[in-house]
């Protein structure tokens, strides 16, 4: 892996980590305190009880791509991370919400990409031969 490559992995990684990491806590504070979070959820017309199920598994996420080894649990948080913004940027148009609306969403759609098609041979799963 050439300098430039890791660069740009720890780069998008780290951005992606504090992203998911941020919105994931603030999903699981919102959902008890019942504000800000509640009132977009419920806008894009989805349950409440959502909310801590979606930031527990951001939290997760985020230590699944950062920790060494594992790799095959990287690949599922990788999915999920494209799951849950690809499913945001969807819920976001559907409901007519602007393009800045979008944006943090599809922010770290690419975050999570780049950082997926960068990430070192120590970090990738074989599929080959399982």
């Amino acid at each position: 892996m050439t300098k430039r490559n890791r660069i740009i992995y720890w780069v998008a990684t780290l951005w992606l980590a504090l992203g998911m990491l941020s919105t994931g806590v603030a999903q699981l504070v919102n959902a008890k305190e019942g504000q800000g979070g509640v009132d977009m959820i419920t806008h894009e017309g989805y349950p409440v009880y959502l909310l801590p199920l979606l930031g527990i598994c951001k939290i997760l996420g985020v230590v699944a791509v950062l920790i060494p080894g594992f790799r095959l649990v990287k690949e599922w948080a990788y999915a999920g991370f494209f799951f849950i913004m690809s499913g945001a940027i969807f819920s976001h148009i559907a409901s007519g919400d602007s393009i800045s609306s979008i944006l943090p969403a599809l922010l770290l759609l690419v975050l999570t990409m780049v950082s997926w098609y960068f990430r070192p041979e120590s970090r990738k799963h074989s599929f080959v031969n399982q």
